[in-house]
């Protein structure tokens, strides 16, 4: 299964999270197969980045997205979005 997480970088104590497509079994920080955006919880206000076609993309193929990463996507309407055009396609 295909999931989309957050990849943890950044200096020790000084995380930043790049937000990719993975294999389920693969290392939190371990291999992935792209990146589709960032998020920085530091800075003031918090950096969040979403490429949203890419997202949207990888959830029409059956990723799953963390928990934490579906917060984020709901932040920036990533989610509602595709919401949407499963009920368009239903209809």
């Amino acid at each position: 299964m295909v999931r989309i997480r957050l990849r943890r970088v950044g200096a020790k104590k000084q995380p930043s999270y790049r937000i990719v497509v993975a294999d389920a079994e693969a290392p939190r920080d371990g291999r992935f197969i792209e990146i589709i955006g960032h998020y920085n919880p530091r800075t003031e206000p918090e950096t969040l980045h979403v490429e949203k076609e890419r997202a949207l993309y990888w959830l029409r193929q059956g990723a799953q997205p963390s928990e934490a990463v579906e917060r984020l996507l709901r932040r920036v309407s990533v989610m509602e979005e595709f919401e949407a055009s499963k009920k368009a396609v239903v209809q």
